[in-house]
């Protein structure tokens, strides 16, 4: 699988810096061929560098696409500050979009992964004028719903684990080394399930700017403290009309009811469920996650020409 994966990773052709709100952000940008449709992917998070959505993605500059990634305001090669003020939803909207002014040639697919696809959600419903399509990953439009089906795999670790995750995310002790050992269970159960991590991930979560990661969401995959803890647009969605792909694992930690919530409210749109896949598809079952993508994008393609 990893020999598979490494095959299929390129070199970007340009490293450019765009000027967003806040500061500079760099932008990964391969197949740099303004004639072609552009995809511009948000990696998850936040507060994480783009190495592996990049990476895992590139692929998509072997075929008909151009392709962007970029580090998000305070992640990886972009400028940082520790200014919680800058890190809001709001502002990281206006950050793609001047992604996509400075880089595209008109409108784009937008793709997100797991918080990037929040954040593709709320561009969808902001600038949706901008879209060709959108490509939701491992995600979902309602915050308050995924908390109550994060508390049903929690509880899935027995009631006396359940009990002991409570009593320490009451006393805010996060560190405690058996509440560390339960979220390192739910981590290789429902965020990626592979044996042998890609090192792009590696990279990304080794890189983690943590202020921002706890301000917008908290303390770790499993709680959501932050900013974004009520965020919700499941009736929004019901007005993005462009074509929505959505993808979902089997066992993701944004479980597959959230995509299906997501899959009965957007107009237009289809989904694809990997039966071996947690939260990483594109890691965990390559091969037909590259299908999938391609043949979505492709056939839109088509209908365009």
């Amino acid at each position: 699988m990893h020999e598979l994966l490494e095959d299929n990773y390129k070199t970007w052709d340009r490293l450019d810096y765009v000027k967003v709100p806040g500061g500079q952000v760099a932008c990964y940008i391969y197949n740099d061929d303004l004639s072609l449709p552009s995809v511009i992917a948000l990696n998850g998070g936040p507060g994480v560098p783009c190495d592996y959505i990049r990476e895992s993605h590139s692929f998509l500059a072997n075929g008909s696409y151009r392709f962007i990634a970029f580090d998000q305001l305070g992640t990886g090669l972009s400028d940082r500050s520790d200014d919680v003020r800058l890190y809001t939803l709001k502002r990281y909207c206006e950050e793609v979009d001047a992604v996509r002014q400075a880089l595209v040639n008109g409108p784009a697919h937008i793709l997100g992964h797991s918080w990037g696809g929040w954040l593709a959600i709320e561009y969808a419903c902001t600038f949706g004028e901008h879209l060709l399509s959108l490509i939701l990953e491992d995600t979902c439009a309602d915050i308050p719903f995924l908390r109550s089906e994060l508390n049903i795999l929690r509880s899935a670790l027995g009631p006396e684990i359940l009990q002991m995750m409570l009593a320490h995310e009451a006393a805010g002790t996060f560190e405690h080394p058996e509440y560390k050992a339960a979220i390192t269970l739910l981590d290789y159960r429902h965020v990626c399930r592979l044996k042998e991590r890609p090192a792009a991930l590696h990279r990304s979560i080794n890189n983690m700017s943590e202020h921002i990661y706890e301000h917008m969401q908290g303390p770790n995959e499993f709680v959501y403290t932050g900013e974004l803890a009520n965020w919700n647009r499941v009736k929004e969605i019901k007005s993005v009309h462009c074509p929505v792909l959505i993808i979902v694992g089997q066992f993701d930690e944004i479980t597959s009811n959230c995509a299906e919530q997501m899959y009965q409210k957007f107009p237009n749109v289809e989904m694809e469920l990997f039966l071996e896949s947690s939260h990483t598809p594109f890691f965990e079952e390559p091969e037909k996650f590259r299908e999938t993508l391609l043949k979505f994008l492709d056939t839109l393609q088509k209908q365009r020409n």
